[in-house]
């Protein structure tokens, strides 16, 4: 891939400091002290860094590990605070010991100064390359483990995504976001509504209800409809940063520990990701947006179960299974505005062209020294 210098972005992305373009060269830079303690009670602390050298916008990666990172195992979270979940087949609790403080309101849409579109699977998730034996052979892992913990995870996103999120309705209603159609929910209360016996799945049926482009149904079905994305939309945001709490035991048990088991494969794979979301989600008027070719609902159990959901809010998460990533790039920037710069972030071919067409810087994620490259950038102000 050609690297895409910074004055060929010029009129896109400015950086926040003075910089030699395309390379910069950092002699014993150390990490600032601090732990990242995500929603399944792992603690990821970053160490300290010796000579970087990488270019900006390449997909050359540094040749050398950039953090060396304690991994410890802390206490699972506790149920009842917010969590999130991750999406299936083919908090905001402080941290504890720390002065509550009010979050300030988020900015709106028109006031995002930097708008971060990601990938999910692959670049900031290991999912799909472990069932096929691509991340084992590439990074010379146990191929035997990989698959396993593929299925294991595999099985957990299904599982999670019919019994939690309604998938089974919405598996042939699949929406590019989740407020799509919300213009058909009427505002009943469902605390004590029964989803099992509202005749959703007629013997009519969705299948013929659900067409390929769009929803078509009569106006109480589409009302239905509404409903399961509206409570799936609340669970989300009750459980992003507690999915224990959503999985229960003895689930909360055997999910913590395929997250540290997948955590050793990947070498810390996901936790260099959310260090970077992290550092994007810590500045003002900047905001983290996710594209992915999942369906909606598998997706966001993937999200929640991967830890994701305090670096997305669910507003923040669109589907390109039908539409392709071009339309719903075109929906984010629809969203944010001409004034905002976009950068994205990925390892497929689509979401590169995309970039490219639209103009918009591409970070490509090959390995994890991309990510740590990327959270050395954003940490330097570069990006």
């Amino acid at each position: 891939m050609a690297a895409y210098g910074q004055t060929q972005y010029s009129p896109t992305l400015q950086p926040a400091g003075p910089y030699t373009p395309y390379t910069h060269h950092t002699q014993g830079y150390s990490m600032p002290s601090y732990n990242i303690k995500t929603e399944d009670g792992l603690s990821h602390s970053p160490g300290q860094t010796g000579l970087l050298g990488y270019s900006n916008f390449s997909s050359t990666p540094p040749s050398q590990s950039l953090y060396s990172y304690s991994h410890t195992h802390g206490d699972p979270p506790t149920p009842g605070k917010d969590e999130g979940v991750p999406s299936r087949r083919g908090s905001d609790g402080k941290l504890r010991g720390r002065k509550r403080v009010s979050d300030p309101a988020p900015p709106l849409d028109s006031d995002i100064e930097r708008v971060f579109i990601w990938d999910l699977d692959e670049t900031i998730i290991i999912f799909h390359s472990l069932l096929t034996g691509t991340f084992s052979s590439r990074f010379g892992k146990d191929s035997s483990k990989a698959v396993s913990l593929g299925l294991w995870m595999e099985e957990m996103i299904f599982n999670l995504a019919d019994s939690r999120l309604f998938f089974n309705d919405l598996e042939e209603c699949d929406q590019v976001h989740i407020d799509d159609v919300a213009s058909d929910d009427n505002g009943q209360d469902l605390s004590t509504y029964n989803f099992g016996s509202d005749g959703f799945q007629s013997p009519a049926g969705a299948s013929s209800l659900c067409l390929g482009s769009g929803v078509h149904g009569g106006v109480d079905w589409m009302r239905k409809l509404a409903f399961r994305y509206r409570r799936v939309k609340e669970i989300y945001n009750t459980y992003k940063n507690n999915v224990g709490g959503l999985l229960a035991s003895p689930k909360r048990e055997e999910w913590l520990q395929l997250r540290r088991e997948m955590e050793v494969l990947t070498d810390l794979w996901l936790t260099q990701a959310l260090k970077a979301l992290a550092l994007i989600n810590s500045r003002p008027n900047c905001v983290n947006v996710l594209v992915t070719t999942t369906q909606l609902i598998p997706a966001l159990s993937k999200v929640l179960l991967y830890g994701l959901g305090s670096a997305f809010p669910i507003e923040n998460i669109y589907s390109a299974t039908k539409t392709g990533k071009e339309s719903c790039f075109e929906r984010v920037s629809q969203r944010f505005g001409r004034r905002a710069v976009y950068v994205v972030i990925g390892d497929g071919a689509e979401e590169e062209a995309v970039a490219k067409k639209k103009n918009m810087p591409f970070w490509r994620v090959s390995c994890r020294a991309d990510l740590e490259a990327l959270s050395h950038a954003l940490e330097l102000d570069y990006l």
